[in-house]
């Protein structure tokens, strides 16, 4: 199993002169905190204009501009075999450190697996494959995992993605939970299935806050003035506005956009945001700079568990954001039956406990977590004790009514993307 890019790896030999953002990281051992979604909050459009295109089917891996996806998928799969090889592409730090998965997948399946850790953020990435996917070439890989962002749906809306083969994920249908079986941005999982996720929600520091958080209106509580800190990232910005005004991101519309906007601008406006923060909320929160931020569950699990420190964290009783990294078939993908086998590997319980156990993101499956609590039965020392601690954080496996709570981002494709940015880059800038 090869640890790097194909040699001929498109994406690479065009990206390598330009500047790359910085990367977003994963906790790469304990006591070391890195977190999935430091290159978030990048304003701005990836690109412009786009080339609206219904999904169709071609050969060798082209999705054409014909008919509806649901036929397009089952021409397209018709033909397609086993080639006993995929590529990966993932971000860095972001699989069992030695993918010991991707091993067992190649021993059970005889597919080797080349993975290469080449995604440092979805905006950067989607500039690097859209080029090449539109002058009909294939971008090197055959499966890749992007953020249920501006990106996906562009992705998407431009006919970039070869639709699922629905027959060839019986696991993704055994164990995935309903909650992401039946995703707004994504019906049916056409498109789409998740490898990791986690929730944008509330966390304060009780060395300042002594009463437990339980609703948005805290993060415009006057009492807090100047210790407030709110996302840079504009899509959970967004959504935080309107869930304070009752209003659902997954169905909303402009005028809901711009109503969500005033109330964020008047708090900015009150002096209550310290500051829109991307990763650096973490540690502004834990030296007291805030006192109460807008927070993504992964990085309060492991800064806690890193530092000892006693953060809390809550999704509000308006709601919060579950966002969602994706693996998907781009178009071209030159190994798209292998593609299929490796994304539904994933949705064994066994092999989402280890990956689980390595990035301590949500889970898609459920019963993962029963096979993360008896490998803690038969560990010992500090192993024990960081598996006791993903085995039960509400962080990691949310209840069901917590999950009720939770929200998927708004499909901004098209014009609509210009617009909600134009509204919400507003509130951020000042």
């Amino acid at each position: 199993m090869a640890e790097n890019s194909l040699p001929d790896d498109p994406v690479r030999l065009r990206g390598m002169t330009q500047r790359r953002r910085r990367a977003a990281g994963r906790r790469e051992a304990a006591g070391t905190r890195f977190s999935r979604r430091e290159a978030f909050a990048l304003g701005g459009l990836a690109a412009t204009g786009l080339g609206l295109a219904a999904c169709g089917v071609s050969t060798a891996g082209q999705v054409a501009s014909t008919g509806p996806p649901e036929s397009a998928a089952q021409k397209f799969w018709a033909g397609q075999k086993k080639h006993g090889q995929v590529n990966f592409a993932n971000w860095p730090l972001y699989i069992d450190p030695d993918h010991e998965t991707l091993k067992l997948f190649t021993a059970a399946t005889g597919i080797t697996v080349n993975y290469a850790e080449v995604i440092q953020d979805d905006p950067s990435w989607f500039a690097k494959i859209d080029p090449i996917i539109r002058s009909g070439e294939s971008i090197g890989y055959d499966v890749m995992v992007v953020t249920d962002e501006f990106e996906y749906f562009d992705l998407v809306a431009r006919g970039e993605l070869i639709p699922l083969d629905q027959s060839m994920l019986p696991n993704f249908r055994a164990n995935a939970s309903q909650k992401f079986q039946h995703r707004s941005f994504d019906p049916g999982n056409l498109y789409s299935v998740p490898w990791a996720s986690g929730s944008t929600g509330i966390a304060w520091n009780p060395k300042f806050i002594t009463t437990p958080v339980t609703s948005m209106n805290d993060l415009w509580n006057p009492a807090y003035q100047g210790h407030v800190g709110m996302m840079s990232d504009i899509q959970d910005i967004g959504n935080f506005g309107m869930l304070k005004l009752g209003i659902n991101p997954e169905t909303s519309t402009p005028a809901d956009w711009r109503a969500a906007a005033a109330t964020l601008t008047a708090q900015r406006k009150a002096g209550l945001v310290r500051q829109y923060y991307e990763q650096s909320y973490i540690d502004a929160l834990t030296s007291g700079q805030t006192w109460i931020t807008m927070a993504w569950s992964g990085d309060i699990f492991q800064q806690n568990l890193s530092s000892g420190s006693n953060l809390q964290f809550v999704i509000p009783k308006e709601g919060g954001t579950l966002w969602t990294d994706n693996m998907m078939i781009p178009k071209y993908a030159p190994n798209p039956v292998d593609a299929m086998t490796l994304m539904d590997w994933y949705y064994r319980p066994e092999i989402a406990a280890m990956l689980t156990e390595a990035i301590n993101y949500i889970s898609a499956v459920p019963a993962a977590q029963a096979v993360i609590a008896s490998d803690a039965r038969k560990a010992s020392g500090s192993n024990k004790q960081l598996l006791d601690e993903v085995a039960t954080s509400p962080l990691v496996w949310p209840s069901a009514a917590v999950y009720d709570r939770l929200h998927d981002y708004v499909d901004v494709s098209g014009k609509l993307e210009v617009e909600y940015k134009s509204i919400f880059n507003k509130v951020v800038a000042g």
